[in-house]
């Protein structure tokens, strides 16, 4: 990838980050990078991906419109991968003619929607938070999927009722989920051990109790979740794993392990942009794109995206040459 954006005549800065983004009469005129470094530029894709929130900020205080988007927040189960195989294959695995099984599960339960999240069948469960007072979590496969346990984002749609945007506008679902991997860092004794509850115990709302070691690698620490989440969300799940167990029987059970908080499915924040151009309805020149702008939802809604703003921009640069 390096090598081919090289030879196209692109550049590459490690360890650099946009620190602003200069307009002239409501055009893109340049980006300063570590607040030294000046590039100019009359075009920019923004594909900064959902967790760059500095971003954010930084289109805020330059006056960029921007608008709340509703995610969805929950919690990462670990299963055996032998459970899932036998549920999903009904007892017919052979490891020689199958891939690991994956599962794909959904509900409505207190006229809210839940439903699995990026299931990663032998897989992992990662830390993957972006400051330091935060604990988030993720799930990841290798290629060969052999790894011995499977697991999945299983998630409440919120909605902007929800949040509270008379104090935080636009900001407020961005807000709310700050405040959740806040409290589990705070929860976990302010280290990278993950909240970590038996998922039988999580639906009685009983503390758990020499937690099995995880794929999560640097630990995990028990925990209510019903101290970590407010209470419709820990309901919802309640009543969705009731749900997820008559289709999956079996789903509920103490060798299953709930981790939390599995926080950022999608952008809380969308970057408006024209149905057409792609392109920022204030900034000319501004191309907002994939996650992170709030147009995709994983990586090949993002990767589509990218390439769909990519031709938008080679046709906006074609059609300035021609005049």
């Amino acid at each position: 990838m390096r090598e081919t954006i090289l030879n196209c005549g692109g550049e590459i800065h490690f360890n650099s980050r946009i620190s602003d983004i200069i307009t002239k009469e409501n055009k893109i005129y340049k980006i300063k990078i570590n607040e030294e470094k000046e590039i100019n530029s009359k075009n920019i894709i923004l594909a900064t991906g959902h967790s760059a929130r500095d971003i954010y900020y930084l289109l805020d205080k330059i006056k960029v419109k921007l608008e709340l988007k509703e995610i969805a927040i929950g919690v990462r189960v670990e299963h055996d991968q032998s459970f899932i195989n036998q549920k999903q294959y009904h007892n017919q695995y052979n490891k020689n003619y199958l891939p690991p099984a994956s599962y794909n599960l959904s509900t409505k339960c207190k006229n809210r929607s839940i439903h699995s999240f990026c299931m990663c069948p032998g897989g992992i469960i990662a830390p993957c938070a972006t400051n330091s007072n935060e604990l988030v979590t993720n799930g990841w496969s290798p290629s060969k999927r052999d790894n011995k346990t499977a697991n999945s984002g299983i998630v409440v749609q919120l909605n902007k009722k929800d949040f509270n945007t008379r104090k935080y506008k636009h900001f407020a679902a961005l807000e709310f989920q700050k405040k959740i991997e806040n409290k589990a860092y705070q929860l976990s004794d302010q280290t990278q051990k993950v909240p970590a509850q038996k998922l039988s115990d999580f639906m009685n709302d009983k503390l758990s109790v020499n937690i099995p070691k995880t794929s999560y690698i640097p630990g995990t620490i028990s925990v209510k979740m019903s101290e970590l989440f407010p209470r419709f969300i820990y309901e919802t799940l309640r009543g969705a794993f009731l749900e997820f167990d008559k289709k999956m029987s079996g789903y509920i059970t103490n060798e299953a392990i709930v981790h939390a908080p599995e926080s950022r499915t999608s952008s809380p924040i969308r970057i408006p942009r024209d149905k057409i151009t792609l392109e920022n309805n204030q900034i000319d020149g501004l191309f907002p794109c994939g996650e992170g702008a709030g147009y995709a939802g994983g990586i090949m809604s993002a990767a589509i995206d990218g390439e769909k703003v990519a031709f938008m921009v080679s046709e906006k640069i074609n059609k300035k040459e021609l005049q």
